[in-house]
């Protein structure tokens, strides 16, 4: 036992840990065993975490332009509008932007936009990626499309059905998107103009043999379905590029879902142009996930460099107190760093791409993993190392490089000096405000909150303001048998504690209103503070209940406000003239 303990502490495995109240775990040995067999795979080598690279002032991440600014966040699927067809998409993302810059919004944050499977509707999750290099294609408004004929009768009226519904049903979004884009492509290659063919031709070419795979993988997990990649013929499971090409030019199918992400490409760079020209100093705050889908493209195309036989997750919290598998295979910590960590370059630039700034979800990551071997579960977990101080490196010149501002949210068990080095590189911390309590039982005053930061009331594991102060969240758990993690006498007292918080820095608004919440948030130093659509608009359900899965309609519920009604809304505009007292205006 003692030499497996020393060899995992040379692979960067931790013995045991303490979770946020306190305890000790210790790594079960099976544990232990399996992480050893899945990282010493390939013939890699233990992970080098004492070589970390010098720290030099101008390495630092892009810092913007030093205002203290606001933005909305938005999860972009539950946008209603009277055009999309039931599923938000870049057409609403782009009247959100044209709605929130005049009222003096920086940003607008987004959920995940990457690749999931379209026609799975029980993978709806954009925190479960098919691919983190390339976007989900039901965000494309079609009817934006040049080549793009129109609806029939019966399709207008499926349109029509899926915006009247509360929740979103992707098979069927799913099923009306996938027909009639296939019909823009048909188009497109039927009539094209010159300078759209060769704009084509030149996303592809930009794109090069990582849109190639994509392309590949998709047609493949269609004709080979059901079964996972790993379980594909010979050569599908490991292909070279030049098979690839061949199969790529001998299937209608590949140019389909190339012409799909040049599409989505180019509709969310037009988002991008228009909060420049509307003068949004950040424009577009998007998220990356922490990990992806061990059966999607990514894990497929960069086999070598991602831990596929592991699982991410979270151990114990306060509100997650039997720990989460997030069933997500993250990077190998010995192999990113090859070819100058070529495969985190490539993550981050195709995230950057767009963007003006990003938040990095779980960012406790780049410096420990909680692992665990697929199928074990969050009991079963431990802390893998990886070469932290080297990947903020990477990050920040990627910032520099791409002028996006970085986010980490740095929520959870928080090493030692995590947070000091990190923002040491220029990374923004994340804080939230319900996380924001002092010993004595009240919440932390807006003026403790640190200048290189995100400020925020809640995130989308969270309760919605609504959904907080009335105690709907703790009901809802209750009543699907999940643990709350926190009693009702509990909530009670902290629900005064930020009426006393709200009624001190709210500005004299009602502590029922958000706009006391956004007045709070504006009066931190943070030079961003970031408010949820879903609390402007009084939702009550938040957008994701961790742990749950059937017993929660998660990531699809749609916001109560339509697009059209925002810009007439009137807490909008509270929210607004609240962080324009505060002195934060663009």
């Amino acid at each position: 036992m003692n030499d497996m303990v020393a060899e995992a502490e040379r692979w960067g495995i931790e013995p045991g840990y303490h979770d946020v109240f306190g305890h000790w775990h210790a790594v079960p040995e099976d544990t232990i065993k399996r992480l050893l067999l899945s990282l010493r795979r390939d013939g890699a080598s233990p992970v080098q975490t004492e070589a970390e690279p010098a720290f030099a002032d101008h390495d630092r991440a892009f810092q913007g332009d030093g205002r203290r600014v606001w933005g909305l966040a938005v999860q972009l699927y539950a946008l209603r509008s009277a055009r999309n067809w039931g599923h938000g998409d870049f057409g609403d993302l782009k009247r959100l932007i044209e709605t929130t810059a005049p009222l003096g919004a920086a940003a607008i944050g987004l959920n995940p936009l990457h690749a999931l499977f379209p026609e799975d509707a029980e993978r709806a999750s954009p925190y479960g990626p098919n691919s983190r290099l390339f976007l989900n294609v039901l965000y494309i408004d079609v009817q934006a499309i040049p080549e793009f004929g129109g609806l029939t009768a019966a399709e207008q009226a499926e349109a029509a059905r899926l915006r009247g519904l509360d929740l979103i049903d992707y098979g069927a979004v799913a099923r009306l998107k996938l027909a009639a884009l296939a019909r823009a492509y048909a188009g497109f290659r039927a009539g094209a103009t010159a300078k759209r063919l060769s704009d084509f031709d030149a996303f592809r070419e930009e794109q090069g043999e990582a849109l190639l795979r994509f392309c590949c993988f998709e047609v493949l997990r269609r004709q080979l379905s059901p079964r996972p990649w790993p379980e594909w013929p010979a050569p599908w499971r490991t292909p070279d590029k030049a098979a690839l090409s061949d199969f790529y030019e001998s299937h209608y199918a590949c140019g389909f879902v190339a012409f799909c992400q040049w599409i989505a490409d180019r509709q969310l760079a037009a988002c991008k142009e228009t909060a420049r020209q509307l003068g949004m100093p950040v424009g577009l705050y998007v998220d990356l996930a922490v990990g992806i889908d061990r059966h999607g493209a990514d894990a497929w195309s960069d086999q070598d460099t991602v831990l596929s036989d592991a699982s991410a997750g979270a151990p114990p919290d306060e509100f997650n107190p039997a720990g989460q598998d997030w069933g997500l295979a993250p990077f190998h910590p010995s192999h990113i760093s090859s070819n100058d960590f070529a495969s985190l370059r490539r993550l981050l630039r195709a995230t950057m791409r767009h963007a003006g700034a990003v938040r990095i979800d779980h960012v406790l990551g780049l410096k420990r993993m909680f692992l665990m071997p697929v199928g074990a579960g969050a009991k079963n977990g431990a802390y893998v190392r990886y070469p932290f101080e080297a990947m903020l490196r990477v990050i920040a010149d990627e910032s520099r490089k791409a002028r996006c501002v970085v986010i980490g949210e740095d929520l959870g068990t928080v090493p030692d000096g995590f947070r000091d080095t990190m923002m040491r590189w220029g990374l923004w911390t994340y804080r939230v405000l319900l996380f924001e309590r002092r010993h004595d039982g009240e919440f932390a005053a807006p003026q403790t909150y640190p200048e290189q930061a995100l400020a925020t009331f809640n995130t989308h594991d969270l309760p919605t303001f609504r959904g907080w102060i009335t105690g709907h969240d703790l009901r809802t758990k209750n009543e699907i048998g999940v643990d709350p993690g926190e009693t009702a006498e509990a909530r009670t007292w902290w629900q005064g504690a930020l009426r006393r918080l709200l009624g001190e820095f709210g500005g004299g608004r009602s502590s029922e209103d958000f706009a006391a919440v956004a007045a709070v948030l504006g009066a931190t130093p943070s030079k961003l503070a970031m408010v949820g659509l879903d609390d402007v608009v009084d939702a009550l359900d938040q957008p994701n209940i961790p742990g749950t899965v059937a017993e929660h309609p998660n990531w699809r519920r749609k916001l109560p406000v339509s697009l059209e009604e925002l810009a007439s809304h009137a807490e909008l505009a509270a929210v607004a003239e609240a962080f324009a007292q505060a002195g934060r205006k663009t």
